[in-house]
């Protein structure tokens, strides 16, 4: 069983920068796809960042140019580095994972961006 451990949430005024990490332990097979989702209420949860093993990543196209998605391969971890950050980045942020066929998810982490 995947266990992922975000972390790096918070409050923070716009124009702002904040650093997310997720980790990732139990993993009997080598992690593929890591990734950057949120939720802000009353919407669905949506993409914000991924990024593969070989290093290839893509982005939500309200992200682009602000957030950089990096990894960790030998700590298992993703990060999501945010800049500029706007009123309309406040959300649950969750990590996810694949791994072979699976797919796990974090508890989430709340940001909050102040306009």
């Amino acid at each position: 069983q995947v266990q992922l451990v975000e972390s790096g949430g918070g409050l923070v005024q716009a124009g702002g920068s904040l650093r997310l990490s997720c980790a990732a332990s139990g993993s009997r097979f080598s992690i593929e796809r890591m990734a950057w989702y949120r939720q802000a209420p009353g919407e669905q949860r949506e993409l914000v960042a991924a990024i593969t093993s070989a290093g290839s990543t893509n982005y939500a196209d309200s992200v682009k140019g602000r957030f950089t998605i990096s990894r960790d391969n030998a700590k298992n971890t993703v990060y999501l580095q945010m800049n500029s950050l706007k009123p309309e980045d406040t959300a649950v942020y969750y990590c996810s994972v694949q791994v072979h066929v699976w797919t796990y998810w974090g508890q989430g982490t709340q940001v909050t961006v102040s306009s």
